[in-house]
């Protein structure tokens, strides 16, 4: 037998909010975004944040470049002294 929750909504209530909300109809009140920012913003709702693996290899590309510029600094300091 499972355990019913404390706060769980019993049939009558949600049979209640059920019709307020059918009163209210919240769907007709929604506007969603106006501005083209927000547009913007929303139309990447969707987007699971694939793009590591390209920002890892660009990542990996200037740290060998910063790698190559480094050694050759410390070759012409070596060069100087």
């Amino acid at each position: 037998m499972t355990k019913q929750r404390a706060d769980a909504w019993t049939a009558e209530r949600r049979a209640k909010q059920s019709e307020m909300i059918h009163k209210w109809q919240p769907w007709d009140q929604s506007t969603g975004p106006r501005t083209d920012a927000g547009k913007a913003k929303v139309a990447r709702n969707a987007d699971k944040g694939g793009g590591w693996r390209e920002m890892r290899e660009i990542r990996k590309f200037y740290n060998q470049y910063f790698a190559e510029q480094r050694n050759q600094l410390i070759d012409i300091r070596r060069e100087i002294e």
